[in-house]
């Protein structure tokens, strides 16, 4: 098992996507767990006030993480069909930070996220994957990036889908979520005690990979 935590736009799960099909092991997009259970429950029509509705819907997610065939990315797919777009929208992200906030269902996506340990092998990625969910992974990699070069990746990432956007307002975007995460009390951001830490900022991803690769066979894992 391969954990890989970091904040917004450090390249993680590009190269989660990456390592999961070099290795061929299974595929874990932590954060996506949460809009997929506001997914869901929008599909079913779960009231998001009813929490143990939400908590049973989230216990049993019908979900899939595989790498994209570009091996750059992923494709989720919930209750046998593709998720597209629709999971990233707004409607989307405001209901999944609604379930976000219910004790219950975070308890339930936790056990979630551990039933995805099985078989070949796993790469997880997230905030907290090798702190609280996996704790006793194999190997453990917190990647990070200055906020700055976060801040153009994402833009140069909406500028490809034709989306102008502000650098400066992305920049305080990216700068507010990471305090966020990083003070929350519940799971916070931090790197885990055994991680790899590695600053992507002037890294391409595949020296990230080349690098993750290198520390896996160090530690005769590969």
């Amino acid at each position: 098992m391969v954990t890989i935590d970091g904040p917004s736009g450090s390249g993680k799960g590009t190269v989660a996507a990456l390592l999961a099909k070099e290795l061929g092991w299974h595929l874990l997009d932590s954060g996506a767990l949460y809009r997929l259970t506001a997914l869901a429950a929008i599909n079913h029509g779960v009231d998001f006030a009813d929490e143990s509705s939400l908590e049973v819907l989230a216990g049993h997610l019908d979900v899939q993480f595989e790498p994209g065939q570009d091996g750059e990315g992923m494709t989720i797919i919930l209750e046998g069909e593709t998720v597209g777009a629709n999971l990233r929208t707004e409607e989307v992200g405001a209901k999944a930070s609604k379930v976000a906030a219910l004790p219950k269902v975070r308890a339930a996506l936790l056990k979630r996220q551990r039933d995805f340990a099985h078989g070949a092998g796993l790469v997880a990625d997230g905030r907290d994957m090798g702190t609280v969910v996996f704790p006793a992974a194999d190997f453990k990699v917190y990647l990070t990036a200055s906020a700055e070069e976060r801040a153009k990746r994402r833009r140069n990432q909406l500028q490809l889908k034709g989306i102008d956007a502000s650098f400066d307002q992305l920049l305080a975007d990216i700068q507010a979520r990471d305090e966020r995460d990083m003070n929350r009390k519940v799971a916070p951001l931090k790197p885990a005690e055994d991680a790899l830490q590695l600053d992507s900022t002037r890294l391409t991803i595949q020296e990230v990979f080349s690098r993750i690769l290198d520390g896996m066979r160090q530690k005769g894992l590969i």
